[in-house]
């Protein structure tokens, strides 16, 4: 069974390019195969990564719904062709967007189909990494649910502290499957304030690590270029590596 990993966490705070770190780490450390998941209807995990998208699983459900099915073609047979089209597949790691999300009208059908493709398609992979909406929209409609591992990503400020802390307390009042929840503090420009520790270890969350604000990082984002390129050297991605050698001990 696949190991998953959900991140989650205000906008902004970098957690599509920490999803790509850890893809990263999981590739280099021959822990796959992987399976890459962005569940943020703003996708924009195939940018960290460097990959073009053709084609999402929300444009396989719209087709289904607005019956665009070639004649002679069953609405299973067609949504199966669809949905497997929207595998990216590489040689390290696969992905898949999952696009757009439902507008109105009925998706009952087409989504049965959907979460049987997506329970299949899981059980191909040794860990699964699912980038999700940003803030707590994804966990308060238990789409994050059954989860081994939920990293949520915080920057240093207040607001960004909160969000995550709230996400933690949602996960607490929901009792969603997941396993373990771990706190990464990313942006940072010192150690944790003692205010932060301490309000972290009240809400009893585990503080896994800080990944440190880095240009080049930021650089790569601005210019569009894929940050999963950079070197092992970088003060970002080695912070990064020490957070999921600690986390993700075998």
């Amino acid at each position: 069974m696949a190991y998953s990993i959900a991140l989650a966490g205000k906008g902004g705070t970098g957690k599509t390019t920490i999803a790509g770190m850890l893809i990263r780490y999981l590739v280099a450390n021959d822990r796959k195969p992987v399976l890459a998941v962005d569940a943020d209807s703003n996708a924009n995990l195939n940018e960290v990564l460097g990959l073009d998208v053709a084609s999402t699983l929300g444009t396989a459900r719209e087709d289904m719904k607005k019956g665009n099915v070639p004649s002679g073609m069953t609405k299973d047979i067609f949504m199966e062709m669809k949905l497997e089209e929207a595998v990216i597949e590489t040689a390290d790691y696969d992905l898949v967007v999952m696009g757009q999300p439902e507008g109105a009208g009925c998706y009952c059908a087409a989504n049965t189909l959907l979460t049987n493709f997506l329970e299949r398609l899981v059980g191909n992979y040794n860990h699964v990494v699912m980038d999700n909406e940003a803030g707590m929209e994804h966990i308060s409609r238990l789409t994050t649910s059954d989860v081994d591992l939920l990293l949520i990503v915080a920057d240093t400020s207040r607001r960004g502290l909160q969000a995550g802390l709230r996400i933690q307390q949602l996960v607490k009042d929901l009792n969603i499957g997941v396993d373990r929840t771990c706190l990464v503090i990313n942006q940072s420009k010192s150690e944790p304030h003692p205010e932060v520790l301490r309000l972290v270890d009240e809400a009893g969350l585990e503080l896994a690590g800080t990944i440190p604000a880095d240009d080049d990082v930021y650089r790569l984002d601005l210019e569009g270029k894929p940050t999963i390129a950079l070197s092992d050297d970088n003060p970002a991605i080695a912070a990064a590596n020490r957070i999921f050698d600690k986390i993700l001990a075998a």
